[in-house]
């Protein structure tokens, strides 16, 4: 009998958290045959990434995953296998003492966030006591060979490219979210937190030379967007015009559907972890906005990674791309970096690519945690 796996989640930041665990779920349970049960403590988060989901519901089955409400009154279940904590959530005490007790290892992990820094691969694997004689173990997802590597689906990167070249299939996938893009329009898609930066970029958009239509899933920045435009409300379908920049506003898709939208923009502004990598995978130059911590710890990661990620480009590109991620997440003047990107605009797409090769090479993180359980058995 395979393996059960459970992989716990506390909501925090919206979608990402809820994000990342459906998409290691239903990877567990499509690719590697296991029995898996998410526990979420706000099941509602997931009704957007897959409408199937009823958020009242305390139990049900989604894409072979077992999706259980975590409830604050905990009430005694049998542990699995596997017990994934995910980013340094707190299980329920009373299951903590059911592993210690149920007359069987139980492995215990815990998810870590994505991070590029150094550190991290020092860190990755290793064990630490706990209450009740248990070891729980700190597993990292990373871009270096010694973390636990990135979530990917098998194939992912292939089909990817097919509709990437089937331009049939992109203009069908756009119009079904009601967008007919333009002849010479560059598309960009647009998923953010709030942004003091946001009327600076848009200003230079208006201005530049070439047209832009602007994509803009239903999220936080449309409060921004919305007094940038000066208009009373922008709901899903609203439509703006200003100079060479065209604006559309989009309905929040299920996850593969925003692959796809990804897939079909030149450039990609993304946040947080889940739409970060996703991002990458669509080889397209990107803009990531990082969730802020206190006390600026946010930076240290965000530079880790563009340490990372500007290998190979020449110094003109890495500088103009340094510059607006820069610019973007300390809410600044963004018109002089977006300008000075557009000369190292050829390059930077030959890269992302590249990176996106670089990275899939590696084993995925759901293959690189079952492999994990092997090798603890």
């Amino acid at each position: 009998m395979q393996a059960s796996w459970e992989i716990f989640c506390s909501v925090v930041d919206n979608y990402g958290d809820a994000g990342v665990t459906w998409r290691l779920a239903r990877q567990l349970a499509a690719e590697h045959g296991l029995r898996v049960r998410l526990w979420i403590d706000d099941p509602a988060a997931l009704v957007r990434l897959c409408p199937e989901v009823d958020a009242s519901a305390s139990r049900q089955w989604q894409a072979g995953v077992e999706i259980c409400r975590w409830p604050a009154d905990w009430q005694p279940v049998e542990p699995a296998d596997v017990v994934i904590e995910a980013f340094a959530c707190q299980l329920p005490e009373a299951h903590v003492v059911a592993m210690a007790n149920c007359g069987r290892r139980v492995l215990w992990l815990n998810l870590e966030y994505l991070s590029a820094e150094d550190w991290v691969g020092g860190c990755h694997g290793l064990p630490s006591l706990q209450p009740e004689g248990l070891q729980k173990f700190f597993f990292f997802p990373g871009f270096a060979e010694n973390t636990g590597g990135l979530l990917r689906e098998h194939g992912l990167i292939e089909r990817r490219r097919a509709f990437q070249a089937d331009a049939a299939a992109r203009a069908g996938f756009l119009q079904s979210l009601g967008v007919q893009a333009r002849p010479g329009e560059r598309l960009v898609s647009l998923f953010a937190y709030e942004n003091a930066a946001l009327p600076g970029w848009l200003d230079a958009l208006v201005q530049h030379t070439s047209p832009t239509l602007l994509l803009v899933p239903e999220g936080r920045i449309l409060g921004d967007l919305q007094r940038w435009l000066d208009m009373p409300a922008l709901a899903v379908g609203a439509q703006a015009q200003r100079g060479a920049l065209r604006i559309q506003v989009l309905p929040f898709v299920r996850q593969d559907d925003y692959d796809r939208l990804l897939w079909c923009c030149d450039f990609n502004v993304v946040r947080g972890e889940d739409s970060f990598l996703r991002a990458q995978w669509a080889g397209r130059p990107l803009l990531w906005q990082i969730y802020p911590q206190a006390e600026g710890a946010h930076w240290d990661k965000l530079e880790a990674f563009l340490a990372l990620y500007l290998e190979g480009l020449s110094p003109s590109a890495a500088d103009a791309l340094q510059a607006l991620w820069r610019a973007w997440n300390a809410g600044e003047e963004m018109g002089a970096a977006w300008t000075a990107l557009q000369d190292e605009w050829p390059e930077l797409c030959a890269h992302a690519e590249r990176w996106c090769a670089r990275q899939a090479a590696r084993p995925d993180l759901a293959a690189a945690l079952v492999q994990f359980y092997t090798d603890w058995l």
